[in-house]
């Protein structure tokens, strides 16, 4: 099987959600989100992680997943997201005074001089269960991802939702070859009675529950940071605002509708689960206890 890395972008720090959610144990094994997502990885025959992380991130976190990975063998690698961290001044620009970092996309492009090899990127405090990286892994092993054929695994909209609140979610327009035409972001996405419900200009538009929806899980071959580089210098051209993101689906609709790539589905069938909202926890705690009674996960991940 083919050489396969992990990217977590850890360098968010959850506005919505107070603290270092990235780095919350979640369970009494002390284990966070992240680290049930590097045990499914390494399953699925990943065997290198990198982790994209601000200067915030604890000292004592880090020597932790050191001290796994040394004990598990898998390659480690720790990328700070600076402002900095792809060089502006070379091609002509000032650093603009921004506190923020630029988002999801100059995330992915700090680790372009870390992974060589085709990659899965997910984002830190999102799961998103085990047979999604078999899937990835597939798709790698038999060499369905190159330069220009790139993979995502979408979640129908019915399994992301949360009880507690309304969820922004990408939702997938597909060819009749699974191929991705374009992903709208819908951002008030709940259940009323038994429907899934988005509102529009006012207007409530009802989603099947089996409507596919992108949860920033891609398979993406290193060729990328070439277009996301370029893309990269065209934002910093473009004056953002100071709020502005640099965002991942808007860069790789722009390499689909410039011809560059093809992002072929898949679908899920695994559970995600995520914390949006502070209450979301206690719903992934009684989940994840579920899936170690049923032999998914052993009790402490690293014994």
């Amino acid at each position: 099987s083919s050489k396969k890395t992990l990217l977590i972008l850890a360098g968010g720090l959850g506005s919505r959600y107070k603290g270092l959610k990235q780095v919350d144990g979640i369970l009494g094994n002390g284990s966070p989100i992240l680290e049930y997502s590097v045990f499914d990885a390494l399953e699925a025959g990943f065997s290198k992680v990198v982790i994209i992380v601000n200067r915030l991130i604890p000292e004592s976190y880090i020597e932790r997943l050191t001290a796994i990975s040394e004990k598990k063998g898998f390659e480690l690698h720790w990328v700070y997201q600076e402002m900095d961290s792809i060089p502006l001044s070379l091609h002509g620009f000032d650093s603009p005074e921004r506190e923020k970092p630029w988002g999801t996309a100059h995330a992915v492009l700090c680790a372009k001089y870390t992974i060589q090899e085709p990659f899965v990127m997910i984002n830190a405090d999102d799961f998103y269960g085990k047979e999604a990286y078999q899937l990835a892994a597939h798709e790698i092993d038999h060499h369905h991802i190159s330069a220009s054929q790139l993979g995502m695994i979408a979640y129908p909209v019915g399994t992301t939702l949360s009880g507690n609140g309304a969820v922004a979610r990408g939702i997938c327009t597909l060819d009749h070859e699974n191929e991705l035409i374009r992903v709208d972001e819908q951002t008030s996405i709940q259940r009323i009675n038994n429907s899934i419900i988005y509102t529009e200009n006012g207007v409530h538009i009802k989603l099947d529950p089996e409507a596919l929806v992108s949860m920033n899980f891609f398979i993406f071959h290193p060729h990328i940071f070439c277009d996301l580089e370029a893309y990269f210098y065209d934002f910093i051209e473009s004056e953002p605002l100071p709020n502005q993101e640099f965002y991942i689906p808007s860069a790789v609709q722009r390499m689909m509708d410039e011809g560059k790539v093809k992002v072929k589905v898949k679908a899920s069938p695994s559970q995600w689960m995520g914390v949006t909202y502070a209450d979301d926890k206690k719903e992934i705690k009684d989940f994840l206890t579920t899936e170690i009674q049923n032999n998914r996960y052993p009790e402490d991940l690293w014994i």
